[in-house]
Order: structure tokens, then sequence, then C-alpha cells
């Protein structure tokens, strides 16, 4: 079963439950030399930069959730594509995961939207600087999800 890093939506379990009902994850993990961004539609992205580092959630995504978390994403509208890079799982270790990917930077998330990725994060108790460079995103207006 294929590796699965989330960094915005898909770190909430109850939804990852929903939409990925076979897949199981398996904890924090980080991204780096890349950084967590909003594209100009509202959604969440990650984009190169040797600087930083994006925390997550590892997923085992099972085959036959696939279909549906492709969906979600938007890959036949070319919302999101998907790539493999490798990722460091918290506790240590190196492992090749997908990641859905997205074009750009510069935009606003929904407030609802940031706030539920800032909850995920936290229940999964990623770093507090992180978390504080997530809530930088907190705004009223626009919309937003990412993986």
């Amino acid at each position: 079963m294929p590796m699965c890093f989330a960094y915005g939506a898909n770190m909430d379990a109850a939804a990852m439950a929903s939409r990925c009902p076979r897949s199981k994850a398996i904890g924090p993990a980080r991204l780096a030399r890349h950084r967590f961004a909003i594209m100009p539609n509202g959604w969440g992205n990650v984009v190169f930069d040797p600087a930083q580092t994006v925390h997550g959630v590892l997923w085992d995504l099972d085959l036959a959730d696939v279909a549906a978390l492709d969906a979600f994403e938007e890959i036949d509208r070319g919302l999101y594509r998907k790539i493999v890079k490798p990722v460091v799982k918290t506790g240590g270790g190196s492992v090749q995961a997908l990641i859905y990917v997205g074009a750009g930077e510069g935009g606003r998330p929904s407030a609802d939207y940031i706030a539920g990725i800032i909850a995920a994060a936290r229940a999964w108790d990623l770093p507090p600087r992180y978390i504080a460079e997530l809530e930088r995103f907190s705004t009223p207006r626009g919309k937003g999800r990412s993986t």
C-alpha cells in the first residue's frame, strides 16, 4: 500500500475515515525543504523552500481508497497532481510518500478551512511553532482545502 503525506484537510482523522475508510494513519511526519502555502483559489499547497519544513500526517493509503482521494483532490480537473517525495516519520525513518501538490501561492483560505487544519495539527500534536505558522493564514475571507 502506498504511503501518503497529508498536510491540510487530510490530516483530519474523521474526514479521512470517511473518505478513505480502509486507510490507516501512521502518525506525524515532515516534508523537508518545503513550506505550507495557500493557492490563489484558497486551497492549501506545499511549495519548495530549502529553509522550511512542512509538518503533517503520514497515511498508509489502501489501494481501494486511492480513487476516492483522487476524486476529493480533483486530480481529473487538475486541481492537484500527485508526486512522490521522501518524508521523515516522527521518531525517525524516511519513506517515499505520495503528496498531492497544487499550483501557486498567495491566496487566502476560509476561516473554517484553516481552523480545521489548525485543529488537526493540534490533534496530532504537531510542533507549536509550526501551528503558529499555520495560524498566520487565519482570515475571515476566501475558501480553501488542502491535502
